[in-house]
């Protein structure tokens, strides 16, 4: 899945500085730091977050498997083959194979995850990374994921990770106990299932989410929303706010670019909206893939149509990455036709993502039209909210703000 943090031009902060910054000396180059870090978390941030001695053998980061547990979805098939019943792929996988993901594993007709408390990424993110602009402003949210990946999006941000097997990452042993007493010692407001599909490594993002939520912090979770029902509504129960990636709005779209399905995710949709889950939408824009505005126009009034005209929507731009480097980065007229005419359809909260200082960054109330919150990129500047609602008129902002 793409994940705001890497759609900014530099926001991957190992390998490649951000454009403009100077450096004095030379920086390995991505791949190189990827091979010695673990994707896109080093060996001694996450010995320094946690506090491991430097000599706790047991915290070093390790490549290969170092954990697993028992899925409570799947079903057992005849011949010890089982299927999955986490995602819409259901996989059907004979023993001693592995399911679409790469992180589930049929063990003598039992169906295990590889990855559970097993994090390869865990950083502290401004929330707005995660592309909630009305969840908490200005906040810190830790953020974790494992290796794996439902789909297999030609435009992934963070591919190096969501593309890979758990052999190919460094992880570190992380229980859900440590990641939330780790959150809470360092301020942060909220647990964030993040950078790849989380619903892959969804025993262990529920087992934090519990204790997260006795802990009085918030759960949120920014996902392609590639789930089952069954799954999704006991996931429900713990989260309390979802970015869920709109990558297109067509089934060829998700076929060829992301081998994947439409239909899913727009249920997903709805059974969050009604199971009262905050929701916000990212749409991607990528150069003549999904940027036709008669279709912008067509999801717009679907969301509309089922979700609400107060769902904010957020309208980013692609850079090239991946095996999409041949197109060209969104060209800011498109992100502006897109949010114009996502207003002209009605809805109150459309946003322009990746362009710092862009005012489509803004939150505007849309009764008197004068700005709530300022952004400037991940950057928070004036608010003018006062109990949720709008400091001027008094209209009701949809969010979660205390």
């Amino acid at each position: 899945m793409s994940d705001p943090r890497n759609n900014h031009p530099g926001a991957f902060r190992i390998g490649s500085p951000v454009r403009g910054e100077a450096t004095s000396s030379p920086r390995m180059t991505k791949r190189e730091v990827l091979k010695f870090c673990g994707a896109s978390f080093c060996m001694l941030s996450i010995a320094y977050l946690y506090g491991f001695p430097e000599t706790s053998r047991a915290q070093m980061a390790k490549k290969g498997l170092i954990k697993t547990k028992l899925s409570p979805y799947f079903t057992s098939l005849d011949g010890g083959t089982i299927q999955c019943e986490l995602c819409p792929r259901r996989c059907r996988v004979p023993k001693g194979k592995r399911g679409f993901c790469g992180v589930r594993e049929n063990r003598e007709g039992k169906y295990y995850s590889l990855v559970y408390g097993n994090p390869c990424a865990l950083h502290f993110d401004p929330i707005e990374k995660k592309h909630f602009f009305h969840v908490f402003p200005a906040t810190t949210s830790l953020s974790l994921a494992t290796a794996g990946c439902n789909f297999q999006c030609k435009f992934c941000q963070n591919w190096e990770i969501s593309q890979a097997s758990p052999e190919d990452v460094y992880s570190y042993d992380v229980p859900p106990e440590i990641v939330v007493k780790k959150a809470k010692e360092m301020g942060a407001h909220s647990v964030a299932y993040t950078y790849v599909e989380p619903m892959i490594f969804y025993e262990y993002m529920l087992d934090i989410a519990y204790l997260v939520k006795k802990a009085g912090l918030l759960n949120v979770t920014h996902s392609n929303g590639f789930i089952n029902p069954d799954p999704l509504r006991n996931l429900c129960k713990v989260i309390d706010a979802a970015n869920i990636d709109l990558k297109g709005f067509t089934e060829t779209f998700y076929r060829e670019l992301c081998a994947g399905e439409l239909a899913p995710v727009l249920e997903t949709l709805k059974t969050l909206k009604k199971e009262k889950i905050h929701l916000e939408i990212t749409n991607l824009m990528i150069p003549t893939k999904n940027d036709e505005i008669s279709v912008v126009r067509e999801m717009c009034l679907w969301v509309k149509k089922e979700l609400g005209a107060d769902t904010p929507i957020h309208f980013s731009r692609f850079y090239p990455l991946y095996k999409l480097r041949n197109l060209p980065p969104t060209p800011v007229s498109t992100l502006e036709k897109a949010r114009a005419m996502a207003f002209s359809t009605g809805l109150e909260y459309v946003y322009i993502g990746n362009i710092p200082g862009h005012e489509g960054e803004n939150t505007f109330c849309p009764k008197c039209k004068k700005m709530v919150i300022q952004r400037r990129g991940f950057m928070v500047g004036e608010m003018h909210l006062k109990g949720g609602k709008c400091g001027y008129c008094g209209k009701p902002i949809p969010g979660i703000w205390a």
